[in-house]
């Protein structure tokens, strides 16, 4: 007779990019297989609901396209042409490039890249110990966060906001530049919540209709760019009619009187001709503002990913300053929690090492370093070796075409630290197979919610994939970095960090792996004064207070309007290139994680341009054509998709699907700039300017791969 063994369940937190941080119940086959996932109803957050492609993850885990042993270039740069090499052999030959850069160049050729493909404290960021230790070239990480949580800090002196879960108490939920259908399914938990029990209304502010646009009771479709305009008009309908709450201005901000007679002129048809909403449109939804006092405002981080994106961010958040929603449970706004976290990570990151005299290199401009801008450098050494963890620059990072030349120098190594043989470990002299998160310890924070959770390791790694902490570790002992961080295993580090926090320790998590952090209300919603020392909102921000920290101002930064405004700088249409083109994430893919699941690709199928009917009959195009989207940094070969659900002169593609997904190879990020933004940079990914172009030629259709 056969044994039925019973599935255990095991609990955890996802680690992937995405504001939820979902803690996760998942079922344990045997020590190296995991059955389904499913979402933890004791985080009250996540309240039992996950995204499908997490719910999916045993398809990705256990893929047969993991890697599985270190790999070593045995052919041209990108030609995938690899043979399998031993551990010890791979981490000699890194150390030894790393040693030869640093004896030519200095230390500073060196450069470790990281970002977030896995969010984990100890797996994410150990990275920055051997950075710290060997003086290596630090990075200034710029790709996602900068525009939005400048423009939030500015108004509101700290990175916290009201609770998210009291979207469930609002009467009407104003999502604002995120597709949280799509992004953060746990937000429309709680405004679906706030609907069903409330009547609450939803109002969603995007740049085309999105499904969660779809599920909202008013959806408003502005051009890319515009979003200060609108806020400006809704708080000129709020100070005109007398739904302005002054009591609450006069003792909570710095300047309502110059505010209310700066916004006299921006109107509501002001702001119509430039967002292309019309004056109804924007009335009704001032209305709605100042006459429910529990609004809540869920600012997302889409619409800040233009060039006047912290402009946009602040304005936004405005809002509810000037109606005092703040008052109220189920009033407010909220962005992201990151300042309520007590989290030393010293340690972790070997802080203690930190030189500020080594140069910080622009994470988002790692096509100019890499192809030797001497301003991008900082006057410094060319980077001639390299080890990457955790993101994919050669399909995320902006300015493709540059940095693919810059992973062609054939005096530059390359070291991949990765789980799937993505777009940048194709360009690699070493390939190192990684864990999932299932497979590693580590320790996470909510950005999207108040917790700090604990992600023990369920399951046995396949083949000789490695965490990134040995890794670390494994290099620092071959290079001589000396920090007592380097001597602590994932579990002791995680230990270390919840004890000092005052959050318990790692066994006495395991049972129940999560600590909820949220502030009292009245810290939450700024009734004992927002974050600046008179404890005043700033409508009237010093947008340079931190410039130091951030290696001084950049961009247009000292023409940043003085108070919320429409603020022109993006990259304006012209006769060229006459549409705007945005890049917006996919339902089925995470940055470029789960491109590789085979349900993910099949779901989004292939790379589509999403164009308005009229704008396709005036070009002589159809529905499925091959078209060229064009811009002077280069071209991208995609399938133009009819949808009526955005302003004509807008085109939006959504995904970073691989690059071998374009018949032409070349990803959707070819044509994002790499600019920087004011004040302190960042990646405007939504804000380009294109021409469409009929493809002449053979239409060919490669998979998704």
């Amino acid at each position: 007779m056969t044994k039925t063994v019973p599935v255990r369940t095991a609990r955890t937190t996802c680690p992937h990019d995405c504001p939820s941080t979902c803690s996760l119940e998942v079922e344990l086959i045997d020590d190296r297989t995991i059955g389904r996932v499913r979402g933890s109803t004791e985080n009250s957050y996540t309240a039992g609901v996950i995204c499908a492609k997490v719910a999916r993850y045993a398809e990705r885990v256990h893929s047969p396209d993991r890697l599985l042993r270190p790999l070593l270039r045995c052919g041209p740069k990108g030609s995938g042409q690899f043979r399998e090499i031993g551990w010890d052999e791979a981490l000699d030959r890194i150390a030894e490039a790393f040693l030869a850069a640093e004896a030519r160049h200095g230390a500073e050729s060196v450069w470790p890249y990281y970002y977030a493909g896995t969010m984990g404290q100890v797996q994410r960021d150990g990275i920055n110990r051997l950075r710290h230790a060997k003086k290596y070239s630090d990075q200034f990480s710029t790709i996602c966060t900068n525009l939005a949580w400048t423009g939030w800090i500015a108004g509101h002196g700290r990175l916290t906001g009201a609770d998210p879960r009291e979207m469930a108490k609002s009467d009407l939920v104003v999502i604002w530049g995120t597709n949280a259908v799509a992004t953060q399914v746990n937000v429309m938990t709680h405004a679906t919540r706030a609907r069903k029990e409330r009547g609450a209304r939803i109002v969603v502010v995007d740049v085309y209709r999105t499904p969660t646009m779809e599920q909202a009771d008013l959806g408003l479709v502005l051009r890319p760019g515009t979003d200060a305009a609108l806020a400006c008009a809704v708080m000129h309908v709020l100070f005109r009619d007398r739904l302005a709450d002054r009591d609450w201005l006069e003792k909570y901000t710095d300047v309502p009187a110059e505010l209310e007679a700066h916004l006299v002129s921006r109107t509501p048809a002001w702001a119509s001709a430039i967002t292309g909403l019309s004056v109804a449109e924007i009335e009704t939804f001032a209305r709605m503002v100042g006459t429910t006092p529990k609004t809540f405002f869920r600012l997302g981080y889409g619409f800040s990913r233009q060039r006047n994106g912290a402009v946009a961010m602040h304005a936004a958040a405005c809002i509810p300053a000037v109606a005092g929603s703040w008052r109220h449970e189920g009033g407010g706004a909220f962005h992201n929690n990151g300042a309520i976290f007590r989290t030393d990570k010293t340690l972790v990151e070997g802080l203690d090492l930190r030189d500020r005299s080594v140069r910080r290199l622009d994470q988002s401009r790692i096509g100019a370093v890499l192809t030797g801008d001497p301003v991008s450098l900082k006057g410094g050494p060319p980077v001639t070796a390299m080890l990457i963890q955790n993101t994919n620059p050669m399909s995320v990072a902006p300015d493709q075409e540059k940095v693919r030349a810059g992973f062609a120098r054939d005096d530059l190594f390359v070291a991949v630290h990765e789980q799937f043989m993505t777009d940048t470990a194709k360009m690699a002299d070493v390939v190192l197979p990684a864990t999932t998160f299932l497979e590693h310890d580590d320790l996470y924070r909510g950005g999207g919610n108040s917790y700090v959770l604990l992600g023990p390791k369920l399951i046995e790694p396949p083949g000789e994939a490695r965490e990134n902490h040995a890794v670390i570790c494994a290099l620092a002992e071959r290079l001589g970095a000396v920090h007592p961080g380097f001597e602590m295993s994932a579990r002791d580090h995680v230990d270390h960090m919840l004890r000092a926090g005052g959050y318990g320790s790692f066994d006495e998590l395991v049972d129940r792996p999560l600590v909820d952090c949220q502030p009292p209300f009245e810290r939450a919603h700024f009734l004992d004064g927002f974050g600046y020392p008179d404890g005043r909102f700033r409508f009237a921000p010093d947008w340079t207070s931190v410039a130091a920290e951030n290696d001084g101002p950049m961009g247009p930064w000292a023409e940043m309007p003085r108070l919320p405004d429409h603020w022109a700088v993006t990259e304006a249409a012209d006769e060229a290139h006459p549409f705007r083109l945005v890049t917006p994430p996919a339902r089925n893919f995470l940055n470029s994680s789960f491109t590789e699941t085979a349900t993910s690709r099949a779901r989004e199928g292939r790379p589509e341009a999403e164009i308005h009917p009229d704008d396709l009959a005036r070009l002589g195009l159809a529905d499925g054509d091959q078209i060229r989207l064009v811009n002077a940094r280069g071209a991208v070969r995609l399938w133009a998709r009819a949808f009526d659900g955005l302003r004509p002169g807008v085109v939006v593609v959504e995904g970073i699907f691989p690059n071998s997904a374009f018949p032409d190879g070349r990803g959707i990020n070819t044509l994002t700039g790499a600019d920087q933004p004011a004040p302190y940079g960042g990646a405007a990914f939504h804000d380009s300017r294109v021409r469409v172009e009929k493809w002449i030629g053979e239409d060919l259709s490669p998979a998704c791969t």
